[in-house]
C-alpha cells in the first residue's frame, strides 16, 4: 500500500506561527494546478505498482480551492493510480471557508475526511495566533460539516499559547469534547524563527508560557481526552477507536508515499525526494520537463534512524522482530542497550508482544528518549 500527499501552498492570510511553505498570491493557482496534475502523471511509477490507500491534500490552505480545481486533481489521479476501495482522502480546511455550500461542494467529490485547522475555541488567542476566524465560526463549520454528511472530521487544537491560561485550555477541551471529532490533533505551540511570532518574542511583546504551565497543558490534555474516550495513538494525535488517522499513521510505519506540489516530499523506502520550495520555480521545472527537485539516499543507519524517530512516537511503539528483519544486528543490539536504561527507570517499557514503548511517564520526555536511542556512526 502507499499514500499521495498534495501541497497546496495558498493561503489568505499567512497566520503568525507558521513555518510551513506557503503564499499569500494566488495569482498562479491555475498554473500551479496544471503543473500539480502534470507532476502526479510523470511520477505515477514513483510508488510502482503499490495500490493508493491514502490521499491527503495539505497545505497552506487547500480549501481556498474550487471544484474545478479539485475535479482536475482527481481526474488525474484516477486515470494514473489503482485506489483502494474505501481509501481515506483527507482535506485540510480553515473554518472560515466552509460554508454550507463549499461543504456540499467538498461531499460531492470523493473526500470522506476533513481535517479542520481549529487551534483554539478563544476569540483572543486566535487573533494572537493572526487566524481568520473566530470561536463561533469553527463551532457552525464543524456543525455544518456534520450536517452536510461528513462522518470523519479531526479538529487541530494548539497548547501552551501566549497568554491562554489553565481556564482557557480547559474551555477549549471542552468544546472539543461536546463536539466530538472523531480524531483531535494538539500541537504544542513552538516558536520557529522567522515567523511573526518568532520576532514577537523577541521584541518582548509577547511571553511563551513556562515549562511547567506547558507540561501542566499537555497532562491535562491527555488526562480529559482519555476519559472522553480517545485513544493517545501518537504522541500528538487522539483519535476515537477505529479513526486513527491512516496517512498519517503511513508516515510512522515506513509506509512509501508520492508528495506532488511545491516542498512535497516523497518517501519511496530507500531515499526521501523534495521539491523546491518556490512556486515559479516548480512551475517552471514541471513545465520543461526538468523538476526542480532534491534526492537523498538513506543509508542503513538513517533509515534506522528514522524508524526510532517515527515508531516511537506511536502507541505501536518499536517491535523488534521487524527491527530483527530490517537491520543489521548491530543496530538491535544498540537499540536493546540503550532502552534498558529507559526501562529500569519506568519510561519505557518491553511488553509481552516483543515491544518497547513509552510509557505514560516516558511520553513527557519523548524526545530525550529518542535522542538516546539515535544511532550515531
Amino acid at each position: 500500500m502507499a499514500g499521495i500527499y498534495i501541497h497546496i501552498p495558498f493561503c489568505k492570510q499567512r497566520c503568525r506561527y507558521c513555518s510551513f511553505f506557503s503564499s499569500t498570491n494566488e495569482k498562479k493557482k491555475g498554473e500551479y494546478i496544471d503543473a500539480l496534475c502534470t507532476e502526479l502523471q510523470t511520477r505515477k511509477d514513483y510508488i510502482e505498482s503499490d495500490i493508493i490507500e491514502t490521499i491527503y491534500i495539505g497545505g497552506g490552505t487547500p480549501s481556498t480551492l474550487q471544484k474545478e480545481d479539485f475535479e482536475k486533481i482527481f481526474s488525474t489521479i484516477e486515470r494514473n493510480f489503482i485506489i483502494k476501495e474505501g481509501a481515506e482522502i483527507t482535506l485540510e480546511t480553515n473554518p472560515d471557508d466552509l460554508s454550507r455550500d463549499y461543504l456540499a461542494m467538498l461531499h460531492s467529490l470523493p473526500f470522506n475526511r476533513l481535517s479542520m485547522g481549529v487551534q483554539s475555541f478563544n476569540d483572543n488567542l486566535l487573533k494572537r495566533l493572526g487566524r481568520r476566524h473566530d470561536a463561533n465560526r469553527a463551532i457552525e463549520a464543524f456543525r455544518d460539516a456534520r450536517a452536510t454528511g461528513f462522518k470523519n472530521i479531526s479538529i487541530d487544537l494548539m497548547f501552551a499559547l501566549p497568554g491562554s491560561t489553565d481556564e482557557s485550555w480547559s474551555n477549549d477541551l471542552d468544546t472539543a469534547i461536546r463536539l466530538r471529532p472523531e480524531h483531535i490533533s494538539a500541537y504544542n505551540l513552538t516558536y520557529e524563527e522567522g515567523t511573526s511570532l518568532y520576532k514577537a518574542m523577541q521584541s518582548g511583546e509577547i511571553t511563551p508560557l513556562d515549562e511547567e504551565e506547558n507540561l501542566k497543558q499537555f497532562t491535562t490534555l491527555i488526562e480529559r481526552l482519555d476519559t472522553a474516550g480517545y485513544r493517545h495513538y501518537e504522541i500528538s494525535n487522539f483519535a476515537l477507536p477505529g479513526h486513527e488517522s491512516r496517512h498519517n499513521s503511513s508516515y510512522w510505519h515506513d509506509t512509501p508515499y508520492l508528495g506532488c506540489g511545491a516542498a512535497a516530499h516523497s518517501y519511496d523506502g530507500a531515499s526521501r525526494q523534495w521539491n523546491v520550495a518556490n512556486i515559479d520555480l516548480y512551475i517552471k521545472g514541471i513545465k520543461e520537463g526538468m523538476p526542480d527537485y532534491e534526492i537523498e539516499k538513506l543509508t542503513e543507519s538513517e533509515c534506522y534512524n528514522d524508524a526510532i524517530l517515527t515508531r516511537l512516537r506511536t502507541y505501536d511503539g518499536l517491535p523488534i522482530e521487524w527491527f530483527r528483519n530490517k537491520f543489521q544486528n548491530k543496530y538491535i543490539t544498540y537499540m536493546l542497550n540503550s532502552a534498558a536504561e529507559h526501562i529500569a527507570r519506568g519510561t519505557l517499557t518491553h511488553d509481552s508482544d516483543d515491544c518497547i514503548r513509552l510509557t505514560k511517564k516516558g511520553i513527557f520526555i519523548s524526545d530525550a528518549i529518542i535522542r538516546d536511542l539515535i544511532y550515531v556512526d
